[in-house]
């Protein structure tokens, strides 16, 4: 019993980590400051980028609002759930390898609260059209929100 225990753990951290190895590191382009804050730093919207980490040759530009003040300083500010993406193809996409993706895979997360909310893309395949859709939304362990923004790059489309 205490060997399959074992065993089912390492598994399920295995599978943690295969995720987490496959979920794209955002590059901060810049951000702007929208509240003034007298103690701590500004509220602000940063602009980041990421590559999909399965999709070779194209990047995903994402627009999120992140509380300052002492909380934001602290890491303990909950950021609001609105953001907003663009994506676009950067270089050659294999088409073959789109085919095989699986759709609704998340390919960025970003924690929007200390412990329970986070910022997330996740990518989806429209075979009929032949394009990949980027989607953004904010969820929290309980109630999510229904603010989201989409982004879509045409595979066939040449360099």
């Amino acid at each position: 019993m205490t060997r399959r225990l074992v065993r089912f753990a390492a598994a399920l951290l295995g599978l943690a980590f295969a995720s987490v190895a496959l979920s794209a590191v955002a590059e901060e382009v810049g951000a702007a400051s929208y509240r003034f804050k007298w103690i701590g730093p500004n509220d602000k919207i940063k602009v980041e980028v990421f590559d999909d980490p399965e999709v070779p040759g194209v990047a995903c530009y994402l627009s999120r609002a992140e509380i300052g003040g002492i909380k934001g300083a602290l890491g303990l500010a909950e950021d609001p759930g609105e953001a907003s993406i663009a994506c676009r193809q950067i270089g050659a996409i294999d088409l073959e390898k789109v085919k095989k993706l699986r759709n609704g895979r998340e390919v960025f997360s970003a924690s929007a609260s200390i412990i329970f909310k986070r910022t997330q893309v996740v990518r989806f395949y429209d075979a009929k059209r032949n394009v990949l859709v980027y989607l953004t939304y904010t969820d929290r362990v309980i109630d999510g929100q229904p603010r989201n923004s989409i982004s879509v790059v045409p595979v066939n489309r040449p360099m």
